[in-house]
Formats: C-alpha cells, sequence, structure tokens
C-alpha cells in the first residue's frame, strides 16, 4: 500500500470523528488529531481500533500515545505492517 491509499484510507477512517470540517478538507501528514481536526481523546483510542481493524495490525499503548498526527499515524501503520 503506498502513502496516498493509506492517506486515503485513513481519512475515511478519521471523517466520523472530525469536528472541524474545514480542517478536514485540507488534511495532509502534518495534521494534527486534536489542535487541527479538534477530535477528542476519547475518539482518539476509537480511531485506534478502527486504525487496527482497517489494517489488520495491533497498536500497543506505546504506539496508541504517539498517534496524534496524520503523520506519525502513518508511521505507526508502516511500522506494524512491516512487522506482519
Amino acid at each position: 500500500m503506498n502513502r496516498e491509499e493509506a492517506i486515503s484510507k485513513l481519512k475515511d477512517i478519521v471523517k466520523p470523528y472530525v469536528k472541524d470540517q474545514e480542517a478536514f478538507e485540507k488534511l495532509n501528514e502534518s495534521t494534527d488529531f486534536i489542535n487541527d481536526l479538534k477530535i477528542n481523546s476519547a475518539n482518539l483510542v476509537d480511531i485506534v481500533l478502527d486504525v487496527e481493524e482497517a489494517f489488520g495490525i495491533e497498536i500497543d499503548n506505546v504506539s496508541m500515545e504517539k498517534m496524534t498526527s496524520v503523520d506519525a499515524a502513518l508511521e505507526i501503520i508502516d511500522t506494524k505492517l512491516a512487522e506482519k
């Protein structure tokens, strides 16, 4: 899976939790889930669970805490997919 496909899949996952639609329209690798998209921390847990299911990976607590931006999420997804 290339970077664009991963971003597209991630965008579909975060869409239901976004509070700032304008920021969502401009989503890119540097977008922060909490500060830019106004996603609360409880919903971040839901996003992690959705990412695990969509990509067929398991995200540990240490990685979960780092998953606060699109770039960090993609890095974690890439790492976990490589471990499979």
